[in-house]
């Protein structure tokens, strides 16, 4: 069977991110299809940011959007409390650390992501704390001690390595921001279309299915899955 994976590159403080979680749900659905997350680090390091009010007036619109496309719920607890706290930092580092903590433990690093996404955008928690995400981990049937060694276990050079890698996939198959959404098949690559599936992740699911039927019947005919054609530019910017 010819082997198919689609790379996720996204990032948890992203709010497209979260309105596309549905569709990566879906894509794991689908028989002889591995879903791969990379981090984008797209407020990491430098690019942290303090809760303030134009972060907030910034960020408040786009959600709204956000739920309306897409049907996912946004908390009060988000809007009016984490939005609201000046005392509050944005940082995608270590939320990223934590997934990817989950993914060495117990290869749950997808569910980690989506668990502190819905932490973040629906209970209004603080992410990059330690304690949430040691809790959020538990929630998820983990070994506290267990995943808190894998969370300490995350370097700091590791996971900037992982966020160059991401941003070296993001270049590879020209996505402009996240979340972006590759499909490799047989060791071809098309960077994949989410927009219009947003709030449809069963026509996503069928879509891919369709994808992997077509270059499974091609690969048997021909001997070569070929080059797949493009979609179209992503419709979910930074």
């Amino acid at each position: 069977m010819t082997h198919a994976t689609l790379h996720y590159i996204a990032d948890p403080l992203c709010g497209w991110c979260y309105g596309a979680a549905p569709l990566v749900r879906a894509a794991r659905d689908v028989a002889g299809l591995d879903v791969a997350f990379h981090g984008g680090g797209m407020m990491a390091g430098p690019n942290a940011q303090p809760v303030t009010p134009q972060l907030r007036n910034y960020v408040m619109p786009h959600d709204h959007r956000i739920a309306a496309l897409t049907g996912q719920p946004f908390g009060d607890a988000y809007f009016d409390g984490l939005l609201r706290d000046d005392t509050a930092v944005f940082d995608s580092a270590p939320p990223t650390a934590a997934a990817l903590a989950a993914e060495a433990l117990a290869g749950r690093g997808l569910d980690m992501f989506a668990a502190l996404q819905v932490a973040h955008y629906v209970d209004g928690k603080r992410v990059a704390d330690r304690d949430v995400q040691i809790d959020v981990a538990v929630d998820l049937g983990l070994d506290r001690e267990a995943f808190a060694k894998a969370l300490d276990a995350q370097a700091a050079d590791v996971l900037m390595r992982h966020f160059r890698e991401s941003r070296a996939w993001l270049a590879r198959v020209g996505g402009s921001g996240f979340p972006t959404f590759a499909l490799e098949i047989g060791g071809h690559i098309e960077r994949l279309e989410p927009g219009r599936y947003l709030g449809q992740p069963d026509a996503w699911r069928d879509a891919l299915r369709e994808r992997l039927l077509s270059a499974q019947t091609s690969s048997s005919t021909q001997g070569d899955a070929g080059t797949l054609p493009q979609c179209g530019p992503d419709g979910c910017a930074l």
